[in-house]
C-alpha cells in the first residue's frame, strides 16, 4: 500500500487539481443553497486545523461534530484528518445520558456542535471535564453562549494550517450504535480505509488508483465516461453510510456531496433538489427512505407534474434491507442503477446491482471478494448446502474497538492465519456462490426451538401492498418460548386485518416463521438513518411502548 493514502491527503490533492469545482452543496430549509467549492473547503478545513491545534489537541486527540447535515460538518470532519486528529460522529438523536457517554468513552477534547443543541450542551457541559473547547455553528444569528467559540468568527481570525506529512497508521474511527448495546468506536487504519474507499471507481469502470497521485488521471478517466459527480446524501452524515458512501468517497469522483439540512426527511424535497441540482448519485438508507421516495414520484406523475429525474444514474443504499418489489417500481421511473450494499460499520460484506430487466431478489448478494460465511466451527459453508452461517470479512479489517479488548477480541479474530472480522449477520451461501442474508444473530428469535430471523419475517410481511412498514420481535411465550410479534404501519388507503396479513405472508414463510400476532402503529419507529429500533417494537409487543 502507498504510504500517502490518508483522508486528509485525499482531499487535498483533488483541492489542488480542481480547485473550482463544486465540493459542497449545502441545500437549507430556511436559507438560500450554501455552495462552496474545493479550494474553498481546503482552506476553511486549514484554518479549523489551526484551532484545533491552538486549543491543545495533538495528533490523534477526539473531537465531537454534533450537527445535522450542513457544510461545517464537513470542513470539520476534514480540519481533523489534517492536523492528524480523529473527529467523532455524534449522534444527534441522542439524549443527555447518551451524549455523556458517547464524548467521555471517545476521551473528546472538544464539541463542535449546531446552535440549535446549545440547550443540550448547555445540560451536560459540567459532566465532561474532559472537553476544553467548544465551537457553535450559528443557525439563525442568535445569541452565542459565552462559553463557546463562534464558528464563523474562528474561521476569520485563524490563519490556515500548513500542510503536514501524514502516516497511512493514523486512526480513522467511526462511532456505532447498531441496534443493541451503547455505542461503540469502530478504529480503522487511515491508510487501509482510504485505499479501499477507491474502489467505488471501479463501479464506474475506472481502475482504483495504486497511490493519490493518480487521483486526477482516474478523475480525468471518469470524465470520459459520465457527468461530474453529484451525490445527494439524503442520510445522516454522522452515520457511516452518509459519510463514507454520500461524501468521503466522493472525493475520488471529483464530484460535489449535495446535504439535506432538513429536521425531516422529505421525499418531495430530495426530488426538487435532485431535478434542480442534477444529482447523478443518491444516497439512502433502504425502505425507510425509499418507500417515501417511490411513493412521491408517483403522486407527483398523477398529479400530470413528474420530477425530471434523468440525471440521476444510481441510488446506493446500505444498512438495511431494500425490497424488490420497491426496487422494480423505482426502475419505472428512471434508468439507473440501484445499488445495495450489504455491510456494517465493522466492514463491507457484498453487493447486489439492479437495473431495468435485471432486478435483484431481497437480500440476496454477490460477496466482496475476502468474504466467507462460516458455521459454528469456523468451517466455511459449502455453496448450496443450506447451511446457516456467519458472515466474515476479510481485507480492510477494523483494528478494533475503541477500549473494549473483550469485544475486539470476539468480533475481530483470525482464522487458518487470515484476520476476519464478524459483525454478527448470519447467512446462507447459494449453489451459484451468492449469499442470503438472514438477519443479525442478536436478534434472533427461538420459537418452539426454531431459530427465525426477524427480517425474513419482516420482508415476507412487507410483501403485502397495503404495509408501510414493520419490525418483528420475539416475546416470551408459556408453549413455544417466545412467539412472533409484528408491528406494522399500514399505507393511509390500507384497511387489511391481521388476519388476512398473516395468511398473506403465508406465501413466502414456513409456517413457524409466520406471526402468532400483529400489531397496528401509526408509525413504526426507526433510527434517523432508517435502522430498526427493535427495543421500541419489544416494548410495544409487550403493552409498554413508552
Amino acid at each position: 500500500m502507498s504510504t500517502n493514502f490518508h483522508l486528509a491527503n485525499l482531499f487535498e490533492t483533488v483541492a489542488d487539481a480542481y480547485p473550482d469545482r463544486a465540493a459542497i452543496i449545502a441545500c437549507h430549509e430556511d436559507r438560500p443553497t450554501d455552495t462552496r467549492t474545493w479550494g474553498e473547503l481546503d482552506e476553511r478545513a486549514s484554518r479549523i486545523a489551526s484551532l484545533l491545534v491552538e486549543s491543545g489537541l495533538k495528533p490523534q486527540s477526539k473531537f465531537g461534530i454534533y450537527m445535522r447535515n450542513r457544510a461545517e460538518y464537513i470542513e470539520a470532519h476534514l480540519a481533523g484528518f489534517k492536523a492528524r486528529m480523529v473527529p467523532i460522529n455524534v449522534n444527534y438523536r441522542y439524549q443527555a445520558d447518551e451524549l455523556v457517554y458517547l464524548l467521555e468513552n471517545a476521551d473528546a477534547k472538544a464539541v463542535f456542535f449546531q446552535e440549535e443543541f446549545a440547550p443540550r450542551i448547555t445540560e451536560i457541559r459540567e459532566k465532561l471535564p474532559k472537553v476544553g473547547t467548544y465551537v457553535q455553528v450559528s443557525d439563525s444569528g442568535a445569541s452565542r453562549a459565552d462559553w463557546a467559540l463562534d464558528y464563523e468568527q474562528v474561521l476569520a481570525s485563524a490563519s490556515p494550517m500548513a500542510r503536514i506529512e501524514r502516516p497511512s497508521a493514523d486512526v480513522y474511527m467511526l462511532y456505532t450504535g447498531g441496534t443493541t448495546g451503547m455505542p461503540k468506536g469502530v478504529m480503522y487504519s487511515q491508510g487501509e480505509f482510504t485505499e479501499r474507499l477507491s474502489l467505488g471507481l471501479m463501479l464506474r469502470g475506472v481502475a482504483p488508483p495504486t497511490s493519490l497521485d493518480q487521483v486526477p488521471g482516474r478523475i480525468e478517466q471518469l470524465a470520459g465516461i459520465e457527468a461530474t459527480n453529484v451525490s445527494l446524501c439524503a442520510c445522516p452524515l454522522m452515520h457511516g453510510t452518509g459519510i463514507w458512501l454520500g461524501h468521503i468517497a466522493v472525493a475520488y469522483l471529483g464530484g460535489a456531496t449535495l446535504t439535506m439540512s432538513h429536521p425531516r426527511f422529505d421525499a418531495d424535497t430530495l426530488w426538487q433538489l435532485a431535478e434542480a441540482h442534477a444529482a447523478t448519485d443518491i444516497v439512502i438508507v433502504g425502505d425507510a427512505f425509499a418507500k417515501p421516495m417511490l411513493k412521491a414520484l408517483q403522486d407527483a406523475s398523477e398529479r400530470g407534474q413528474p420530477y425530471n429525474i434523468s440525471s440521476v444514474k444510481r441510488m446506493v443504499s446500505s444498512g438495511v434491507m431494500w425490497s424488490r418489489e420497491v426496487k422494480d417500481a423505482l426502475l419505472e421511473f428512471g434508468e439507473m442503477y440501484l445499488m445495495d450494499a450489504f455491510g456494517s460499520s465493522e466492514g463491507g460484506m457484498g453487493m447486489s446491482v439492479a437495473s431495468r430487466g435485471a432486478p435483484v431478489e431481497t437480500a440476496k448478494f454477490m460477496l466482496t471478494e475476502g468474504v466467507k460465511v462460516f458455521d459454528e466451527h469456523d468451517k466455511p459453508v459449502e455453496p448450496g448446502s443450506d447451511v446457516i452461517g456467519m458472515v466474515g470479512i476479510s481485507g480492510g479489517v477494523p483494528l478494533g474497538y475503541y477500549k473494549d479488548e473483550v469485544k475486539s477480541a470476539k468480533t475481530f479474530r483470525d482464522i487458518d492465519g487470515v484476520r476476519y472480522s464478524f459483525p454478527g449477520d448470519f447467512a446462507k451461501v447459494e449453489a451459484d456462490g451468492s449469499l442470503t442474508l438472514l438477519g443479525r444473530g442478536s436478534n434472533c428469535i427461538n420459537t418452539g426451538g426454531e431459530k427465525v430471523f426477524p427480517e425474513e419475517v419482516e420482508e415476507a410481511l412487507k410483501r403485502h401492498p397495503g404495509v408501510l412498514d414493520c419490525l418483528v420481535v420475539g416475546v416470551a411465550d408459556d408453549r413455544f418460548g417466545e412467539r412472533i410479534v409484528g408491528v406494522v404501519s399500514l399505507t393511509e388507503a390500507s384497511n387489511v386485518s391481521a388476519d388476512e396479513l398473516i395468511a398473506d405472508s403465508r406465501a413466502h414463510l414456513s409456517s413457524f416463521k409466520l406471526p402468532r400476532q400483529v400489531i397496528f402503529v401509526d408509525q413504526v419507529q426507526r433510527a434517523v438513518n432508517g435502522k430498526a429500533d427493535y427495543a421500541w417494537a419489544k416494548r410495544v409487543a409487550e403493552g409498554s411502548p413508552e
